[in-house]
């Protein structure tokens, strides 16, 4: 499941017991030799989908983490584009990711933000946002406070997008990989501060569109082809394009 390069498993204990952020602190030097981090294949199938929805001027990839979003929003925008993340040893691998990734002409300026997803220090300054695998480490709860931090961070018309996979079937290895990994963490952060949030089945598409609708996006729906549909026909993953309007 690891590369040979990647944490061993008592690191990952101990970023386990730590908070959110000292977790990723420590974790951050070997991160992009987890299978945590978002697959090339995800990122492609969402810069094939944002493409004909632009042009964008400027994006902004919330909780950045190393950086991998860039990926998506360098291809797409003009002008700038923002990383965000409250983790500053997940800030210096993603820094150190685009240093040594090509540029030149044509090419945006890439800047980077210390911050709370919660608290985002911006206002109007983004046609385009984007999230990745970060959306686990919010309560339900939360999801309110975190829509309207990055509507606010877009200009009028501006988009929020990011992909959803659709629910594992029930009995699936998936489902009770996922159900029992959510069971462990509640039992970890009732016997153990500070709490460690990380759940794989608290966003449903339903509830998500729900709560982006009431922080005054408009919102669509893109099935993601790449990954084709299951048995019933419905789309195995959706890309949600969220509109400021």
């Amino acid at each position: 499941m690891f590369t040979s390069r990647g944490p061993s498993l008592r690191e990952l204990t101990v970023q386990a017991l730590s908070s959110v952020e000292r977790g990723y602190d420590l974790l951050a030097p070997k991160f992009d030799d987890t299978p945590f981090r978002t697959p090339e294949r995800w990122l492609t199938a969402v810069t094939t989908a944002l493409r004909p929805l632009g042009p964008f001027d400027a994006g902004l990839d919330v909780c950045t983490g190393t950086g991998a979003g860039l990926d998506v929003l360098r291809p797409l925008c003009a002008t700038r584009v923002t990383g965000v993340d409250f983790s500053a040893g997940m800030l210096e691998q993603a820094r150190h990711a685009v240093a040594g990734s090509p540029g030149g002409p044509g090419r945006p300026v890439v800047d980077w933000v210390r911050a709370d997803a919660l608290a985002l220090p911006f206002r109007r300054g983004y046609d385009l946002a984007v999230s990745f695998g970060a959306f686990g480490h919010f309560l339900p709860a939360e999801r309110p406070r975190l829509f309207t931090q990055v509507r606010q961070a877009l200009r009028p018309g501006g988009m929020f997008a990011f992909p959803l996979a659709a629910p594992p079937r029930p009995r699936s290895a998936a489902y009770w990989a996922t159900s029992g990994f959510d069971a462990a963490m509640r039992v970890r952060n009732l016997v153990r501060r500070p709490a460690f949030v990380m759940y794989y089945r608290t966003w449903p598409l339903g509830a998500v569109r729900d709560d982006l609708l009431r922080a005054g996006f408009e919102v669509r729906l893109l099935p993601l082809k790449e990954f084709g549909r299951r048995p019933d026909g419905s789309p195995r993953c959706r890309l949600v394009v969220a509109q400021r309007f």
